[in-house]
């Protein structure tokens, strides 16, 4: 995991924000490795929860609330201008979170980096289960 992470930061550009590296795919479900050096927009996956450790580095999280503006930027992707109401945690190496299909969510950096392994799950997925 250590020389995936470091892989990440060597080949990312200064100027780049985020990089994406899948590692295992079962069907619709891909674990990947998350490297964030700059936040994205608040993000909404309607029907897709989100499983993750933070495996390096620092940062904030904001989840629930309500997502402001939101624009459909693809299927599986709601982005919004911010959160309003939302739940503030700080992000720190070992920590495991859920966020649920359709909960608004940003991270924020608070280092030099948040890196975190995790996964989308469909709600079709999780629907099967129960």
């Amino acid at each position: 995991m250590t020389a995936q992470v470091e892989a990440m930061r060597t080949s990312m550009t200064p100027d780049q924000g985020f990089m994406w590296k899948p590692l295992v795919r079962n069907g619709e479900v891909v674990a990947a490795l998350e490297y964030w050096r700059k936040p994205a927009k608040p993000a909404v996956h309607p029907d897709q929860a989100e499983y993750f450790t933070v495996v390096a580095g620092s940062g904030t999280m904001i989840s629930g609330g309500r997502l402001v503006d939101p624009v459909t930027t693809n299927p599986t992707l709601l982005e919004g201008s911010e959160i309003e109401g939302g739940e503030t945690r700080a992000l720190k190496p070992g920590d495991v979170v859920l966020i649920p299909a359709g909960t608004p969510h940003w991270f924020g950096i608070t280092g030099d980096r948040l890196v975190l392994l995790g996964a989308k799950i469909p709600q079709s997925a999780t629907d099967s289960n129960k």
